[in-house]
């Protein structure tokens, strides 16, 4: 019996060796608060959870199987992994599908995202581009950084797709940032920055022409919901009801009202964050972003650990990245910013951002597998 016992626990050891139990514990806090949501937000439909509950588990495979691959082979592989992420973008310009656009393929069973997947594989090639040159990186360097960065953002863009598109951008701006690129470069485009910001508050809707009718909804409604509030001003209006509404200690799990009564649209995607603010409160929503917080912190503690410049930029990327979704999502919600369709991380239902999201942290506890190894 013994014998047994200690044969189950040197399996159970090699099964873990790979995980980084920290990190994964957090994770999987937000998935079973995002099951949780989930559930409350789809008026207790078992079929929505089971479908998100398969979605991790898939992600949870993805993420023991990439933590396994060793450092050096995922570098080697980073260049043809790129190439490879932008046919999908190419082929859903032809056999997409979508509301506003092209941003997605039917595969039968399952609707596949591929923009997704850029948010891993731009990080992976400028990491990979950054560390075979000398830092921080001169201008021949920035120029194919840049270039590496137009071409998926680009591709999206076509897809109408805009945040997504900023999603990715932000990726490939981490890791210059962290590659050592001068403070001059971030201070410009801040101020282009602060000046799109400007225009879209005080610039005539006229000078967006070039935007689709949609579009020009979203900043007008950004300017002032209650403009048009049983129109394009409803969503952001019936949001902040729902989180002024959950207070300190919220309603009560699946006592929201906003999602229950059908007035918070999209209240399983990119407002689930809105319904577990109605449901557990503002406590609830401190736990979680505590969460999201200890992850990203995670991520850059690894990073920092790490002694090879492919492996240090990836990882801190991939854990600044997913900082700059939660900031997104909750921003939007909560009016700070305008509607542009960005899911709060393993919170919202969706399964190819959160396969995709897993899979990213399990690259994060390769890498850090090989800094173990090192020792």
């Amino acid at each position: 019996m013994s014998t047994l016992l200690r044969l189950l626990a040197d399996l159970l050891l090699r099964f873990l060796r790979t995980l980084d139990l920290p990190l994964l514990a957090a994770l999987l806090a937000i998935m079973g608060i995002g099951l949780a949501t989930l559930y409350s937000a789809s008026n207790e439909s078992t079929r929505l959870v089971t479908t998100q509950g398969a979605y991790f588990c898939v992600g949870l495979g993805v993420l023991w199987v990439a933590s396994r691959v060793p450092a050096h082979l995922l570098k080697q592989a980073t260049p043809p992994i790129y190439v490879l992420s932008l046919v999908p973008l190419v082929l859903v310009l032809f056999i997409g599908s979508g509301k506003y656009g092209n941003h997605w393929i039917n595969l039968g069973f399952f609707n596949f995202q591929p923009s997704e997947l850029t948010k891993l594989t731009l990080p992976m090639m400028l990491a990979w581009t950054l560390d075979r040159r000398r830092l921080p990186p001169r201008l021949p360097t920035l120029a194919v950084a840049l270039l590496v960065i137009a071409l998926p953002v680009g591709l999206i863009l076509l897809q109408r797709d805009l945040g997504t598109a900023v999603l990715v951008l932000a990726s490939g701006v981490f890791v210059l940032f962290l590659g050592g690129v001068s403070w001059w470069w971030f201070g410009t485009a801040g101020v282009v920055g602060i000046g799109g910001f400007a225009l879209a508050m005080f610039a005539p809707i006229q000078w967006f022409s070039f935007l689709r009718p949609y579009q020009q909804d979203r900043i007008l409604t950004f300017r002032d919901p209650e403009n048009d509030p049983m129109g394009a001003g409803w969503n952001i209006l019936q949001s902040k009801i729902a989180i002024g509404g959950g207070g300190l200690t919220g309603k009560g799990w699946g006592q929201g009202t906003q999602s229950h009564l059908d007035y918070l649209p999209e209240h399983t995607t990119d407002f689930a964050f809105s319904v577990l603010s109605e449901d557990f409160g503002w406590i609830g929503v401190v736990v979680v972003l505590a969460l999201y917080l200890f992850v990203v912190g995670r991520c850059l503690w690894i990073a920092a650990d790490l002694r090879d410049g492919y492996s240090r930029l990836l990882a801190g990327t991939l854990g600044l990245s997913l900082f700059v979704y939660v900031l997104v999502n909750a921003a939007m919600i909560s009016g700070l910013l305008p509607v542009v369709g960005v899911p709060m991380p393993l919170l919202s239902y969706g399964g190819t951002s959160a396969v995709t999201l897993l899979l990213g942290f399990g690259v994060v506890m390769a890498l850090k597998g090989r800094r173990m190894l090192n020792r």
